[in-house]
């Protein structure tokens, strides 16, 4: 059950119906009843303890950057306008839980990162058919319905960052493509957008650069 600032409901219903049992059976078993109640406060003093706490700003772009495949990804499944997805999973009640799950939600994105995200959300939105268009041309023997979403999602924001994002260096635009499809989807899904990528690359008269630092 979801712990919030007072004891979990399970927790509370099983010390009531003890302390219901206990003024039946004398002081003894309320004693009992009341060294119980202590455990249970116990027990969520120490969940409570070892919670990840959600730390406001210092996301690092890399980070953003994943953080914003979450989004483009989610859309793909509820077709949400980006403003309205971007402003559900930022909500800071919800993004608390997210925490729980995946260490890419241990931070808040600052008002910089924000930016990025709400600038390459609505981007890959607005720019879809074109984007797809891309992987289509250099998805040579596949047909883009057998591409995971996952990995459309994954390379279409690659494409779009390299397109249309200044700040963001090819190299690091492919470069991190790959880091992420290897996290979420594995190796060869990893390789096959590499191979993608630099196809698209290549194709635009541009030598891939190597990975290198991005601004923070």
């Amino acid at each position: 059950c979801l712990v919030g600032s007072e004891m979990c409901i399970r927790d509370r219903l099983r010390l009531q119906r003890r302390g219901r049992g206990e003024g039946r059976a004398g002081g003894s078993d309320r004693q009992r009843g009341v060294h119980h109640r202590h455990e249970g406060r116990e027990r969520l003093r120490q969940r409570l303890r070892h919670r990840p706490q959600v730390k406001s700003g210092g996301m690092k772009r890399g980070d953003a950057r994943e953080l914003a495949v979450h989004l483009i990804y989610g859309r793909a499944f509820t077709g949400e306008e980006p403003e309205q997805v971007v402003s559900t999973r930022l909500d800071k009640e919800y993004y608390g839980k997210l925490a729980e799950e995946n260490e890419v939600y241990a931070q808040r994105p600052d008002r910089f990162q924000l930016r990025y995200i709400d600038s390459v959300v609505t981007g890959v939105a607005n720019r879809e058919d074109e984007l797809d268009d891309v992987i289509r041309q250099f998805s040579i023997g596949w047909d883009i319905s057998r591409i995971s979403k996952l990995a459309r999602c994954i390379l279409r924001l690659a494409i779009y960052e390299i397109l249309y994002v200044d700040d963001v260096p090819t190299g690091v635009a492919v470069a991190e493509a790959v880091r992420i499809a290897k996290k979420y989807d594995g190796d060869d899904t990893g390789a096959f957008i590499n191979g993608i990528l630099g196809s698209f690359v290549r194709s635009r008269n541009t030598e891939t650069e190597a990975p290198q630092e991005e601004a923070k």
